[in-house]
């Protein structure tokens, strides 16, 4: 295991993106935990839906709620997380995870094990500050062991009122 010195991370800083309505800030990356994890800020924007139904084949992610209310669809099951709340979306099983109210919500997102936060670098650096072009998303999703189902965004959509991208 590779020893990393110790570090503070103020308030607002590290490296950030947005993919869509979904705001990333690098917190620790899978360098800095030796490979064991990233942790990663995430900022929904009101009415805003992550990701369409989706599952990682390696990874499993846990979702600790700062601020607002986010409804995740975990298999067949919705559910909804308030402040100081803990949803666990294992690996395998098909989720998503949306803001469906007015207020800006704030997750930490710790994904286990590592390697994730490369995802997200080459989704950011493709999206360009603009949409994720699907062709472009391919090779990457696939490289990370995602599988994704772009046909549940209609009616995710639908289901709880939000906008996608």
């Amino acid at each position: 295991m590779t020893s990393t010195e110790a570090k503070v991370l103020e308030a607002g800083r590290g490296r950030q993106g947005w993919l869509g309505g979904l705001g990333i800030r690098f917190m620790i990356s899978s360098d800095d935990s030796g490979g064991g994890f990233v942790l990663i800020e995430h900022v929904l924007k009101p009415r805003a839906l992550a990701a369409p139904l989706h599952r990682h084949t390696k990874e499993d992610e846990y979702s600790f709620i700062l601020s607002g209310r986010v409804g995740a669809k975990l298999g067949e099951q919705v559910v909804h997380g308030d402040p100081g709340d803990l949803i666990f979306k294992p690996r395998g099983q098909w989720h998503t995870f949306w803001n469906d109210t007015d207020e800006e919500a704030r997750l930490l997102e710790i994904i286990s094990p590592g390697d994730f936060d490369h995802y997200f670098e080459d989704m950011i650096a493709i999206a360009g500050g603009g949409r994720v072009p699907p062709e472009k998303a391919a090779p990457i999703r696939e490289r990370h062991g995602l599988d994704v189902d772009v046909s549940s965004l209609p009616q995710l959509i639908a289901d709880h009122h939000v906008r996608f991208g």
